[in-house]
């Protein structure tokens, strides 16, 4: 095999990249840290950070980060520049989240209840939301990055399939907001936002690792090295599409015995309206609520569904062999009881380790980030692709 070393040029610019990457990281560091945490020289590290603050990528800043010896200040990311008001969407709710041009949460992480049955709705529900986070901050300019449920190109920004909406046919949300709101607009599925903050913002996570949303459907996204895994057709992490019983109700997809159907919270509901059909259809909540009282039909159910959740995790953790996942959605509030059945369905893993430590064993966690830190995940979209944003890549 042919390898290659580096030359100066391009080692220069790894370590340029690698700063950058501790930066949007930890938004301020002082040089050694910079220094401890890339592996340099302190003579290197002023030699990339000048650089960096000739190109307008990083300050240099008078805040100290320690006490000892001689207060030679900090660094930061550039406070200048495009804020990005970060949006999870689906027909029935956005979420939403600003940002400053640092990444940094602005006010406070709001939903607002929609119900649309068009695209054009979809779309004239998402710019007026936009436009009214313009007016309380004027004179911003404010970059849009979407979250959504379904199949997404990133590239095109293009949503392919939407879940619970009234349409079937793609949508280009991409072109058709940028051309409406004359600013840079990201695209991407509502896991990958997810993935993108644990990456991000979760300062122990792994470099191999991956996000499970239960919720209405059931999505994953994987980071593999620590690059969002996404497959030639943008299709991966569609764990809810797994087959779990070739004999079951029919899916969305038009596939029958899908991992959703048997797991997902709309699952629950149809459960709900197939033993009384007379009772009008449950929420979430009622649903919640229900088995919390010990609701014996429920219980079963969520144990099962659990259980389904697992074996088809025991599958892909054996096919890509990463063991840190982390649970995401409102089934997680089914709470420890439901997390350790999914964990049983695994455990006998051939592949984990045998040591009693069990340290590189698969391990499967509730997200531990907040609304508004999974909700700013999306925005860094700019960052792993920021081709027209100013702050630079860290790639």
């Amino acid at each position: 095999m042919n390898q290659q070393g580096l030359n100066n040029s391009q080692v220069r610019k790894h370590n340029k990249a690698l700063f950058m990457r501790l930066m949007w990281r930890h938004k301020r560091l002082s040089k050694s840290q910079l220094a401890q945490l890339s592996g340099l020289t302190i003579p290197a590290t002023s030699k990339i950070l000048q650089e960096l603050i000739d190109e307008a990528k990083i300050d240099r800043t008078d805040v100290a980060l320690s006490h000892r010896g001689h207060n030679a200040g900090s660094f930061q990311l550039p406070a200048s520049g495009p804020w990005t008001l970060c949006m999870c969407i689906t027909p029935t709710r956005i979420e939403f989240q600003l940002a400053d041009a640092q990444l940094v949460a602005r006010g406070e992480c709001q939903q607002k209840t929609i119900a649309v049955v068009s695209p054009e709705a979809l779309l004239t529900e998402t710019e007026a939301l936009w436009r009214t986070v313009c007016q309380q901050w004027p004179g911003k300019k404010i970059n849009l990055a979407l979250a959504v449920h379904g199949q997404v190109d990133p590239t095109t920004g293009v949503s392919q399939h939407m879940p619970q909406a009234a349409w079937k046919a793609p949508v280009e949300l991409k072109y058709l907001l940028e051309e409406r709101l004359g600013i840079e607009v990201r695209v991407d599925n509502d896991c990958i936002m997810l993935a993108l903050a644990e990456k991000w913002l979760n300062s122990n996570q792994q470099r191999e690792f991956c996000v499970i949303n239960v919720d209405y459907g059931i999505g994953s996204s994987f980071v593999i090295n620590g690059e969002i895994f996404r497959g030639n057709l943008y299709g991966s992490g569609q764990i809810g599409h797994t087959i779990v019983d070739p004999q079951g109700a029919r899916c969305s997809c038009g596939r029958q015995g899908c991992l959703e159907t048997v797991a997902s919270l709309s699952a629950l509901k149809q459960a709900a309206r197939s033993k009384n059909s007379e009772v009008p259809p449950q929420t979430n909540r009622q649903l919640f609520a229900a088995w919390q009282k010990g609701e014996p039909w429920i219980a079963a159910w969520v144990n099962h569904a659990a259980e389904a959740i697992g074996m088809s995790l025991y599958n892909f953790l054996n096919t890509l062999n990463i063991n840190q996942i982390w649970l995401y959605g409102r089934s997680c509030a089914f709470g420890e009881s439901w997390r350790q059945a999914i964990i049983r369905q695994i455990d006998f893993n051939p592949f984990d380790p045998g040591d009693n430590l069990k340290s590189r064993a698969t391990n499967i966690h509730f997200g531990e980030l907040d609304r508004a830190s999974q909700l700013l995940g999306i925005g860094y979209l700019y960052v792993e692709n920021p081709s027209l944003h100013s702050a630079g890549s860290p790639l």
